[in-house]
């Protein structure tokens, strides 16, 4: 069922998937909009609003019931780390976020898709509504979800990235429209949330699944980014536009698919291996950054405090994390950016050692 549109219903077409199958959800269910009357512009042409079938709903009561059964079975599919992203407005994202919470999911973040061009309040009685909400969940609160931290981080000018994002609403060559020229999804959202959406919870070869999947938002960027999909939708013009418009898609490189891994995933380096490589001589004095504190290489891969230092620290040998703690009276120390080693050009970090022979293991 991969990279395909399952057409029908999508409680039904949840259902037919395995257990722990799908590495993520993205729903952009209905709103719920209970809209009444037509919306006018001031200058009285119609505001081309959601009035189809597919968002009306007797009441909270069955729009609950129905969000209950889908958000069920897209629990069931997840992996035991898979995670679930649900984006809605003011109408339903609250009823959606207790439903959640109620079915065993573990919220990890609420975001601000705050929009840049948002449709004016026409009849000037509330605020402009400028933003929608999305819930980023876990399966269980046991689950540890995939966060690419280090690449959101990086690609953000090196500052951590924040829970309020602005794109623009879907306009302009993005925006799918029939022959007659009208939009042919009320709702279509703009690649570039689903961009930020996969590269910060996927990794290429991920399945993501689309329970209502429209014209194909999700299954694009996944198959820009090498990601694989899965989409439900039950309304044949939506399939018929989504399956055109991801037919042209071609995707990245897979090199360039992939998010910047975080320093936590890279192979372990004991620093044995680095004297051991012979790229530090036992006997090398090695210093903080400052020069406050010393310490010198023995052949074994451990650090020895001078003896005229000795008395003052607990710990007089150990490894390289061990004695940068002593030294500090600190709890804890990560010795690889703490130790330094004289060079020509001054003082260089031992971490850089250990890079050089990550590299030359790939």
């Amino acid at each position: 069922m991969l990279d395909t549109i399952l057409a029908g219903d999508c409680v039904d077409n949840l259902k037919a998937l395995p257990d722990a199958s799908v590495d993520l959800v993205f729903a952009d269910p209905p709103y719920n909009l209970q809209l009444g009357g037509d919306l006018s512009r001031p200058d009285n042409s119609r505001v081309d609003g959601v009035d189809n079938d597919w968002d009306q709903f007797e009441s909270f009561k069955v729009y609950d019931e129905f969000s209950r059964a889908w958000l069920t079975e897209a629990r069931r599919v997840l992996k035991p780390d898979g995670a679930i992203w649900v984006i809605g407005s003011y109408h339903n994202i609250f009823r959606l976020g207790a439903a959640l919470q109620d079915l065993g999911y573990w919220m990890l973040n609420d975001i601000i898709w705050v929009k840049s061009n948002p449709m004016p309040n026409f009849r000037g009685t509330r605020f402009t509504n400028a933003h929608e909400t999305l819930i980023w969940a876990a399966k269980d609160r046991k689950s540890k979800p995939l966060f690419n931290y280090t690449a959101m981080k990086a690609g953000n000018e090196d500052v951590q990235m924040r829970s309020d994002w602005q794109f623009p609403l879907c306009t302009g060559e993005e925006r799918l429209k029939g022959e007659d020229g009208k939009k042919t999804h009320p709702t279509q959202k703009p690649e570039a949330l689903l961009h930020r959406i996969l590269m910060a919870t996927t990794r290429p070869g991920d399945v993501v699944l689309d329970p209502f999947f429209g014209t194909g938002t999700t299954g694009a960027v996944a198959k820009t980014l090498g990601r694989h999909f899965i989409g439900l939708e039950r309304d044949p013009s939506y399939i018929e536009a989504a399956t055109r418009r991801i037919a042209d898609i071609r995707p990245v490189e897979k090199r360039d698919a992939a998010p910047m891994p975080s320093p936590r995933a890279a192979p372990r380096v004991p620093f044995n291996q680095v004297v051991e490589a012979g790229m530090i001589r036992p006997g090398t004095m090695l210093y903080c950054s400052k020069r406050k504190y010393a310490a010198r290489v023995k052949a074994d891969g451990t650090l020895a405090v001078p003896s005229q230092f000795a008395k003052s620290v607990e710990v007089d040998q150990g490894s390289i994390h061990k004695i940068g703690a002593a030294v500090q009276k600190a709890a804890a120390c990560n010795g690889w950016t703490f130790w330094h080693v004289e060079t020509d050009k001054g003082l260089k970090p031992i971490d850089m050692f250990r890079e050089q022979i990550r590299r030359a293991g790939k």
